[in-house]
């Protein structure tokens, strides 16, 4: 079997295909890999790491995959992730189809066995798996072929796509083309150029005009198609926006034309903090909606949604919008427009750019009418609800604390206040995702990790790490179930060598508490004993992987949150777990939506 760490030999002798493939990817912009390292993933990872790039040892793949994917949301760029062939590729499926499920910029790079050996232990249909869960392959069949390969890879992840490449071990060490290694030493040299600050591309920098991948350009939109958006929002009393993952990198001239159209602010749960501290702010429409935002969305006579799919989760199944009302959607992918519910108005286009556009010529339309901005629902009335009612931290609920648990609303609320506002909140999925989603406010859109596309549990310890890696100046907060804790705990390790601040709160039911809420009610003599399970001592287990750990059964308990972080403003760096032993509210009735679809 050939040596895949194998290097060129030879003054000036062109890199390997492993070596190729890891100094592009630097070149190119990669910020952080993550990764397991085995013998088929040792040399490209191994290139990465002299190449300037850091790379983190997670103690799993789907660990792994999930920590780039969340690193890529919180705007780390293209999450990269290496594997070992076969066995190790498998270990991130789930975490790649979340990715590709979310439209997240990601490049899982895995070594495959020799295609003429279908016999190796590890061979399998790596490019069949990656279909199989939405996400594109490629294959480095030929060193020649390297660079054209790796190009189109990249440019696809760019593009908002969870790309696989693959690179049997055969070929990572042979060398690459002397064209691939001519064009490698100039996306490099344009890479040191733009680091210290010297103008130019790869021409000027001395290497080759090769140009490097390139994100798609940005969709501009039709006069005709953002004039209708402008007609339906001019002639609307009570609009409202509703912002999703394709308009967040839009808040401020949305926060604009909100203002201008009169309109009430929303987003989708992926968007949450987009737009934080704005008076007209209803937070996340759809399941995890306050009783007061589903009213006022439900009220609108016209909803325009800027990147957001409209889909049943945003919408309730639909409950939220009026019959009556005009649906707008802005999407810069034609197909993505009208996939869930007709619409009546489509615009193609970047979010940003059509509501510079509608912004434009909305305000020149008022000032050639002399009306001032704003309408019905832009209401002192309004803000004052808003104010008072707006959020669910100010929403009465029955506190259910007592025989030893916590009331898991309370607790969320709690920490709420406690905890700084420069923060980064995750969350896992299951039956307490609501608490953290709904409780724990955040400062913008990089603010929120919800790695909800494929509603798998267990995503969360990678989630947060990967989270906090992208946004050092914040504070890390997972907010996990049991379940979900237990399945992923491996990489508690990880974020414990990593030195990581992060709090890990435990909404610790003993259960899987989705299948309880939903079987349980329905049949009072259904057999819950494989969903349900003794209570465990989850703090004493995150002792021993090295995390500061307490079990929280009132808010008195909470004080050890408030001593940890005294403990991290003096600079102690080790992640605290909130063992919570949380109270029974019933089900959350969003739970049911969601088991509605199942």
């Amino acid at each position: 079997m050939p040596d895949a760490a194998a290097p060129g030999s030879g003054a000036g002798a062109a890199p390997s295909v492993a070596q190729f493939v890891g100094r592009a990817v630097a070149a190119w912009g990669a910020t952080r890999a993550f990764g397991v390292v085995g013998s088929g993933n040792f040399a490209v990872t191994g290139a990465l790491r002299a190449a300037g790039v850091p790379f983190v040892a997670a103690r799993h793949e789907g660990g792994a995959v999930v920590m780039a994917d969340a690193y890529s949301r919180m705007g780390g760029g293209v999450g990269v992730v290496t594997v070992h062939q076969g066995c190790g590729l498998t270990n991130t499926a789930t975490g790649l189809g979340e990715a590709a499920k979310s439209r997240t910029p990601l490049l899982l790079i895995s070594a495959a066995a020799p295609a003429g050996d279908p016999h190796n232990n590890f061979a399998m249909d790596q490019p069949g798996l990656a279909a199989a869960v939405g996400a594109e392959s490629f294959t480095i069949e030929a060193p020649e072929r390297a660079g054209t390969v790796l190009f189109t890879a990249w440019e696809r992840a760019l593009a908002g796509r969870a790309v696989l490449l693959n690179l049997p071990i055969d070929v990572q060490g042979r060398p690459v083309s002397a064209a691939d290694a001519e064009a490698l030493l100039g996306w490099e040299a344009a890479a040191s150029a733009a680091a210290a600050g010297e103008p130019g591309g790869p021409g000027e920098a001395g290497g080759t005009a090769a140009p490097a991948p390139a994100a798609p350009a940005a969709v501009v939109p039709s006069r005709e198609d953002v004039s209708a958006l402008v007609r339906a929002l001019g002639a609307a009393e009570r609009p409202v926006i509703i912002a999703g993952r394709g308009a967040r990198e839009a808040g401020p001239v949305l926060r604009a034309l909100g203002a201008e159209a009169g309109a009430l602010l929303a987003t989708s749960a992926v968007a949450k903090g987009l737009f934080a501290r704005d008076s007209f702010d209803l937070g996340i429409s759809g399941g995890f909606a306050t009783e007061l935002a589903a009213e006022l969305i439900r009220g609108a006579d016209v909803v325009v949604a800027f990147g957001c799919a409209l889909n049943d989760w945003t919408t309730r199944r639909g409950t939220l919008l009026a019959p009556d009302a005009t649906l707008v959607q802005v999407d810069r992918d034609p197909a993505a427009i009208g996939k869930h519910r007709p619409v009546d108005v489509s615009v193609v286009g970047d979010a940003a750019l059509v509501a510079e556009a509608a912004l434009e010529e909305l305000a020149y339309l008022r000032s050639g009418l002399d009306a001032e901005p704003g309408g019905r629902y832009r209401s002192e009335a309004v803000a004052a609800r808003i104010a008072a009612e707006g959020t669910w931290n100010r929403t009465a609920t029955p506190d259910l604390s007592g025989d030893g648990r916590i009331d898991p609303r309370v607790l969320s609320d709690v920490l709420n206040d406690v905890l700084p506002a420069a923060r980064v909140v995750s969350t896992d999925s299951g039956n307490f995702m609501g608490y953290p989603s709904q409780y724990l406010t955040v400062p913008d859109e990089r603010g929120f990790c919800f790695t909800q596309a494929f509603q798998s549990i267990g995503l969360g310890l990678g989630t947060a790490i990967g989270a906090a890696l992208a946004q050092p100046q914040r504070l890390p907060v997972l907010g996990t179930g049991d379940g979900g804790f237990l399945m992923g705990i491996a990489d508690l390790e990880t974020a414990v060598r990593l030195q990581l601040p992060l709090l890990v709160v435990v909404y610790d039911d003993a259960a899987y508490g989705a299948e309880v809420h939903h079987f349980g009610p329905a049949d009072p003599g259904v057999d819950l004993s494989d969903v349900v399970f003794p209570e465990r001592d989850l703090a004493a287990l995150a002792a021993g992987f090295g995390a500061r750990s307490a079990v929280v059964r009132s808010v008195a308990d909470l004080e050890v949150v408030e001593d940890w972080l005294a403990g991290v403003r003096a600079g102690e760096r080790v992640p605290l777990v909130l063992d919570a032993k949380i109270a029974s509210d019933g089900g959350a009735w969003w739970l049911q939506e969601a088991f509605a679809r199942h």
